[in-house]
């Protein structure tokens, strides 16, 4: 499955100029996010390609521009960002606009884990990301990790989301001191 990642990489000429180069391939979707739900609707109206957006969104109110304007064929929902509750009633305003949801997750276990109970209990679910880039330890993190068998993920009948943080591993493995463009040391140099 290919897929093209442009996201706030270009503006709306640019992004209709790349599309026209990439239509001929059989690309699973093209990721583009834009605050003008207007200029995403249009791109998706000149776009042979399936256009995905919204990972960027918090909550219905956001969401419901790119909805109305049918500026696209899947919207991202960030169920972590959004919490599970406003996930459920985007992912129902989407349903009613008949367009698919894609949970967006590139955190880790527990966001996988989120993720799919989620998206087991939305009617218009499209796919659900995975991050596949893990740490060495990211194992250790919690108690129970996502099962996938035949390229499908089995979600635990365990309570809550099925699993619990491992308190001995995270203690091993304490977050970093701040630094680069996060650092006090920067924002004093940059004027913050």
């Amino acid at each position: 499955m290919k897929a093209a990642y442009l996201n706030f990489n270009a503006k709306t000429e640019g992004y209709l100029k790349i599309l026209r180069e990439i239509s001929d391939h059989d690309i699973f979707w093209v990721e583009i996010d834009s605050r003008n739900p207007h200029a995403l609707a249009l791109i998706r109206r000149q776009s042979q390609l399936p256009i995905s957006s919204c990972e960027t969104l918090l909550g219905l109110r956001e969401f419901l521009p790119y909805l109305r304007e049918e500026a696209v064929d899947v919207a991202i929902v960030d169920a972590v960002w959004n919490g599970v509750w406003q996930s459920m009633k985007i992912a129902a305003a989407a349903e009613a606009h008949e367009v698919n949801i894609a949970p967006h997750n590139f955190y880790g276990h527990l966001s996988t884990m989120m993720n799919a109970h989620f998206a087991a209990a939305v009617p218009n679910l499209r796919i659900m990301e995975i991050d596949i880039d893990r740490l060495p330890w990211d194992q250790e993190l919690f108690t129970d990790l996502p099962i996938i068998k035949d390229g499908h993920l089995i979600i635990t009948d365990k309570p809550g989301w099925g699993t619990e943080p491992n308190e001995e591993a995270l203690r091993a493995h304490p977050p970093k001191k701040a630094g680069g463009l996060t650092s006090k040391n920067w924002l004093l140099h940059s004027g913050g």
